[in-house]
């Protein structure tokens, strides 16, 4: 074998991860479905978290709206991302216009600042929602967005 070869196989080595034993792998089904809770959306919805505190400081969670549903009003104090991956929905933070979103769109909402997402009237919509833990909290959940505020 020639030199160069050599020392490209023994850095790749050096490169290794020593422990691999120490990933976890979390099955797909090994996660079950929620039920989103009344106190904090309106309508039909389900949450199939990813992942979560405490392997992760970040948390991601795979949340489902029936046609009409929708979260409360809400904030987070590290802010959060949304991927919108199937469906159409809307998003709105307090005081300004309620936007459509649809697949593939990304949304950051900075930290503070008061929102609700969910379905549209007519159609259901996905999305992977994230956010980061701070002092063990992720959301504050406010009151719920009433029928003539989705409406608008």
């Amino acid at each position: 074998m020639n030199t160069a070869v050599a020392a490209t196989l023994a850095l790749a080595a050096s490169a290794a991860p020593a422990l691999a034993e120490s990933m976890r792998i979390f099955p797909n089904g090994s996660r079950p479905s929620v039920k989103g809770p009344e106190a904090t959306f309106t309508g039909p919805v389900r949450v199939d978290m990813q992942f979560a505190a405490p392997e992760s400081r970040v948390s991601a969670g795979h949340v489902t709206f029936e046609p009409g549903s929708r979260s409360a009003w809400h904030t987070h104090p590290a802010g959060q991302v949304l991927i919108v991956t199937s469906g159409t929905g809307w998003v709105q933070e307090e005081n300004g216009q309620k936007r459509e979103i649809k697949p593939g769109d990304v949304i950051w909402t900075p930290p503070g600042v008061k929102h609700w997402h969910g379905a549209t009237a007519t159609n259901g919509m996905t999305h992977l929602a994230i956010t980061e833990t701070v002092n063990g909290k992720n959301v504050d959940w406010m009151e719920k967005v009433t029928d003539e505020q989705y409406a608008k």
